[in-house]
């Protein structure tokens, strides 16, 4: 078994994995961030792209000091996790990075934590599909969901219009993040860009902050799955087409302040993120794309789901300046409206974030957390 260096973290803070690697619907040691104690009722926090666990570091104890048990896991494909299907591209079996296989991987984990149930589910990002997964599947389980800078769209999406064509026939010519990451040079361009891979991920996370004034420029919902409305949004969404995206991140920083984001992501918490990128490469972590965009649809279980709208009581949190609180068209007027959601609790957007609440604002996340599950 891989030995890892503890993670510099507080001690209450503990570090572990738990083995599930002969459970025969996870098959992982999943390796986790926990905090409060374990008798208590249970909160899981799936971290994002290109996150870990440690994306949580400012959200485990508070949270926990509110009476709960907090855990967050790295997900299949990330950080110390270990145990899913490590071959190449052109080989990896993509079923086995589904949303019905996330849902199995967090029962199965759910169960080894000592729990028949949790409290809430909180996701972030891509945490956002597995909160959205479980909860919307299992809400005997999964009490209650809490989505963080992306909204999902409940149950399986009905077909949409193709619109790569007409992106990529724009007088500009344009691609969809999703589907650069899900091309077969992605995994490289990600691992070694060409400023280094410290440069480019403080760059990333500086482009999608609040420190970004680019973030500004018409954000709002977009009308429809169109190109003329996709286009609206920055480069890290919506990138020139046959770049890649470090080079997108590069000339978008070309006359940025680097040091505006150390404020919430310190030189050493980056080196976390560094060195554990470093070891894993990023292919593992980009076949959750390649799923989501797959042609053979390798989601297609998630079909027997479709209409079905969420039963437990769900909101949605978002900073004022992240893109991705309307990268899926019509998506949180759903939610708002009841269509995709029986017991919606409120959008709450805060001023001052961008895509990252949890490192940006995590004591005004928590208080959104924390007020959710009062009632409030």
């Amino acid at each position: 078994m891989a030995s890892f260096p503890t993670l510099p973290l507080p001690e209450d803070i503990r570090q572990r994995h738990i083995d599930l690697t002969t459970e025969p619907t996870c098959g992982l040691n999943i390796f986790v961030l926990e905090a409060g104690d374990a008798s208590h009722p249970l909160i899981l926090l799936f971290h994002g792209y290109p996150e870990l666990a440690y994306t949580w570091r400012k959200v485990l104890l508070p949270l926990a000091s509110k009476g709960f048990h907090v855990v967050a896991p790295d997900s299949r494909g990330y950080g110390r996790t270990t145990g899913w299907d490590t071959s190449s591209y052109a080989h990896v079996d993509l079923s086995k990075f589904t949303q019905m296989q996330l849902i199995l991987d967090n029962i199965a984990l759910m169960r080894a934590l000592g729990h028949e149930e949790a409290a809430l589910v909180v996701g972030h990002d891509f945490g956002a599909t597995a909160a959205s997964a479980c909860s919307l599947t299992r809400p005997d389980l999964f009490k209650a969901a809490v989505f963080v800078s992306h909204v999902p769209t409940g149950s399986a999406e009905r077909g949409r219009e193709d619109i790569h064509t007409a992106l990529a026939r724009r007088e500009r010519p344009l691609m969809h993040y999703q589907w650069y990451n899900s091309t077969a040079r992605a995994a490289e361009d990600w691992k070694n860009p060409s400023q280094g891979l410290k440069a480019f991920l403080r760059g990333y996370v500086h482009l999608k902050s609040h420190v970004w004034k680019g973030n500004e420029v018409d954000i709002g919902p977009l009308r429809a799955w169109i190109a003329d409305q996709l286009a609206r949004m920055p480069g890290y969404y919506i990138m020139p087409l046959g770049a890649t995206m470090p080079e997108v991140v590069e000339a978008d920083m070309k006359d940025e302040d680097t040091t505006l984001t150390e404020s919430f992501l310190s030189d050493a918490e980056l080196d976390v993120y560094v060195q554990e990128f470093t070891r894993t490469g990023f292919q593992g972590m980009l076949n959750w794309y390649r799923s989501a965009t797959s042609p053979q649809n390798v989601n297609s279980q998630m079909a027997v789901f479709a209409g079905l709208n969420f039963q437990v009581p769900v909101t949605y949190i978002g900073g004022v300046a992240d893109w991705g609180n309307y990268q899926r068209p019509g998506a949180l007027e759903a939610l708002q409206s009841g269509k995709t959601a029986s017991d919606y609790r409120g959008t709450r957007i805060l001023p001052g974030a961008g895509h990252w609440p949890q490192v940006e604002l995590p004591n005004a996340l928590c208080d959104e957390i924390v007020k959710f599950l009062a009632g409030q």
